[in-house]
């Protein structure tokens, strides 16, 4: 067959996911199931896949929902715990004291400690963590979520301390003939590695600067009072300020210091400037955005686990810091499990690592790190909170558990069809032709050509939304990325300037991935409008991969060039579409 015939069916399963979910708004729960059979019939008898890789992959697919499934069991158990507590009470008082302007505290807690998060855990953590939290000091379960989904793009790069760069490019890269004859005598690999990374970082920073603007745009236009973009483009001050306090420092440590802390220095760095300056009104407009009474609010923004009346529910007095602690915990349990070597190392050893190799004779292996998972971490705060916050004495630690218990039941029927559709699709390779996701980056790539550059990231962002992670987005494009560089022209740099686009895109295309966006609606009850929340998020994600590639362009080609006013006029023009399309 043909490569254009291949890419089309290569594009099946895509396309099945993008129907049914987004089109025709099925709940993830009945369309990921049809997206499974589609994928695997398309595998087996068009692709010719074998039959014991497709069961392989399935099983490592289920496994790794299992792993997602822990994150989202303890994401909410924490949750509930606060909640029963009363520190979530507090913690809302707090934020009205550092602002009551709802734009401000979602860029508070979803940009800059959503992004704190992400720099320490990844595995999609921070839209588990953020989302909940949200819907506790009163947002509608649908901006929550929608809110942390679209900062799962900038930080994403470096998230879980550098991992989708340490690892995911590493893996793409490292060992290649191409790679190390093109930079021979020129640079060392792990420079050319850190590079990349550095690299990555100026194009987020330059385009991720406006993802709080673009935000809190998104609230006020479909969750606000008057459905208006323009209502969130009135903060662009202080969106623009909160922006460059994490994108700035973000940038200085990916090229001074290497890939492993550029969102956790970051995001600390600008939680230390924006809260003071929110407090005392630093460029926060004078007039307040505030959601409308909880009875005018639409029947699909309501999540199942949001309350009927006010979402805090308990007045028992708990002190700020004690309040917030057992966030500070998770912060820092997770920073010493990924920095710390020896903890590291316990928390993965082969005795408490779950593994099966070589599948079904596939050649596709599992393994599942119960201790090392970030769901393992928020379970541990949840109990340690239990005993901070004194809730022996009482029975709302056993409704934490019987919370968490019911959306983990009602995330798992669409999980565990989602992942594994996905590790069917990466593993669809066979004896005649390379897996699915390779064919559909050739067919892009053929079509390209020398504007290969402002496709990249695009190919970064199809890679996640299918794997639901930059890391193996990474993994599966960065080598395919150096080739088409070097293959248009360009030399060793400018192939890392490509590599780096894909970086890029493979963050931004988190905003969408399926079990990203599944896992974040259940942890606020909100399962069956993921077609919905992606539809959404389809928005700002056109804005990343857009302005990324048209920059990317002005960088490659070099000097002063036509890509630099393309790109301005990209970033200044879905300003100006905001700005007038209002209800």
């Amino acid at each position: 067959m043909g490569l254009g015939i291949l890419f089309i069916l290569a594009l099946m399963p895509v396309l099945t996911v993008l129907l049914f979910l987004v089109v025709l708004r099925w709940p993830a729960r009945r369309a990921m199931p049809v997206a499974y059979i589609i994928t695997v019939a398309v595998a087996l008898f068009l692709w010719g896949t074998e039959f014991n890789k497709i069961a392989g992959a399935t099983v490592h697919g289920v496994v790794t929902a299992v792993n997602i499934l822990f994150i989202v069991f303890g994401a909410i158990l924490l949750l509930y715990t606060l909640r029963e507590s009363g520190a979530l009470a507090t913690i809302r008082r707090g934020l009205i004291n550092i602002s009551p302007d709802r734009r401000v505290q979602a860029i508070i807690i979803a940009w800059l400690f959503g992004a704190l998060i992400e720099g320490s855990s990844g595995f999609g953590t921070p839209a588990a963590i953020a989302a909940p939290l949200l819907v506790g000091i009163g947002f509608p379960a649908m901006a929550a979520v929608l809110s942390a989904l679209i900062i799962q793009s900038t930080p994403v790069t470096f998230g879980a301390v550098g991992t989708p760069i340490l690892i995911g490019v590493n893996t793409g890269l490292s060992g290649q003939d191409m790679v190390l004859t093109a930079i021979a005598g020129e640079i060392s690999y792990m420079e050319y590695l850190t590079q990349i990374g550095a690299y990555a970082a100026l194009f987020h920073m330059l385009v991720g600067a406006l993802i709080p603007l673009i935000m809190v745009s998104m609230l006020t236009r479909f969750f606000g009072e008057h459905r208006s973009y323009r209502e969130g483009l009135k903060t662009w001050k202080f969106a623009l300020f909160a922006g460059f306090a994490f994108t700035f420092p973000y940038y200085l440590v990916a090229t001074f210091l290497g890939p492993e802390f550029p969102s956790i220095a970051g995001s600390l760095i600008g939680l230390l400037i924006v809260i003071p300056s929110a407090q005392r009104g630093f460029l926060v407009p004078k007039e307040q955005f505030q959601f409308q009474d909880r009875s005018k609010w639409e029947d699909r923004w309501i999540g199942e686990l949001q309350d009927a009346s006010d979402p805090v529910l308990k007045a028992k007095p708990v002190g700020i810091f004690v309040a917030w602690l057992p966030y500070v915990i998770v912060v820092g349990l997770l920073i010493i499990s990924r920095t710390i070597e020896p903890v590291s190392n316990v928390l993965r050893h082969p005795n408490v690592t779950i593994s099966i190799t070589d599948i079904f004779g596939s050649g596709v292996n599992t393994s599942s790190q119960p201790l090392y998972l970030p769901g393992f971490i928020l379970l541990l705060t949840s109990l340690l909170t239990y005993v901070l916050h004194g809730m022996w004495q009482d029975k709302g630690y056993m409704k934490a558990w019987k919370a968490a218990g019911k959306v983990l039941f009602g995330a798992g029927s669409a999980l565990l069809f989602a992942v594994p559709m996905v590790q069917v699709f990466i593993h669809s390779a066979s004896s005649n032709y390379d897996s699915m996701p390779i064919v559909l980056a050739e067919g892009v790539s053929a079509i390209a050509g020398g504007f290969w550059p402002l496709f990249a990231p695009v190919i970064g962002a199809m890679g996640a939304f299918i794997a639901g992670s930059n890391t193996i987005s990474n993994m599966m494009f960065s080598l395919f990325q150096f080739a088409t560089a070097q293959s248009i022209g360009l030399d060793y740099m400018a192939a890392a300037m490509v590599v780096s686009l894909q970086a890029v895109g493979g963050a931004a295309g988190n905003m969408i991935c399926v079990h990203n966006v599944v896992a974040a609606a259940a942890t606020v009850g909100l399962l069956g409008k993921e077609g919905d929340l992606i539809r959404l998020a389809l928005i700002p994600l056109s804005y990343y991969v857009l302005a990324a590639g048209a920059l990317g362009m002005a960088l490659v080609t070099g000097s002063i060039n036509i890509w630099y006013p393309v790109w301005l006029c990209i970033v200044v023009g879905f300003i100006l579409f905001l700005w007038k399309n209002n209800r």
